[in-house]
């Protein structure tokens, strides 16, 4: 069901929980939850926003999952969090300093469930996040512990740069590396 305007106003602030298990491939990391995602509990809910048939474009899962359906994800190694919880209309309202919190409190949630990829879906967020004003989408340098770190495009609709068939050839770059 679409929320209601009145259901979106109500949650900004509000957080969606984290879609983890043991032994994640994959842990993809928004920049944080839309107010619609909020609203819905569903992570990458919005209308619009490429997650999800990227991933389906990509391989990364036999079919087009729904938002509904991300409790599906564990069990195929693959996970979703966010940089910062707290639900906004837009990620741009976020401040610099929420996005470094939020890269330590990511940082802390890869050292506790250890997948073998961090994905950030969002270079301009991950660059904030972790001062790393040159990161460029790919593979990165750095990692946590064992977990290696990629940055692919943000699939909001928003993001006009990657039209989907863009985005799918830049996750279908980081499964074929996690093979």
């Amino acid at each position: 069901m679409k929320p209601s305007p009145a259901d979106l106003a109500a949650a900004a602030g509000k957080t969606i929980p984290d879609v983890v298990g043991p032994d994640l491939r994959v842990l993809f990391s928004g920049i944080n939850p839309s107010l619609y995602s909020a609203a819905t509990g569903h992570h990458f809910a919005r209308p619009g926003n490429r997650f999800w048939p990227a991933l389906h474009l990509s391989g990364f899962t036999s079919r087009r999952l729904h938002p509904s359906d991300q409790g599906d994800l564990p069990s195929l190694g693959r996970g979703i969090t966010n940089v910062v919880a707290r639900a906004s209309a837009r990620a741009d309202e976020l401040s610099p300093a929420e996005l470094v919190e939020g890269g330590a409190a990511l940082a802390a949630l890869v050292a506790r469930w250890r997948p073998r990829f961090l994905a950030v879906l969002g270079v301009t967020a991950y660059r904030t996040a972790f001062a790393r004003p040159r990161a460029a989408v790919g593979p990165q340098p750095e990692s946590f512990g064992d977990t290696a770190i990629w940055v692919l495009p943000n699939p909001s609709g928003l993001n006009a740069h990657y039209q989907i068939d863009r985005l799918a050839a830049e996750f279908t770059h980081l499964r074929e590396a996690t093979s």
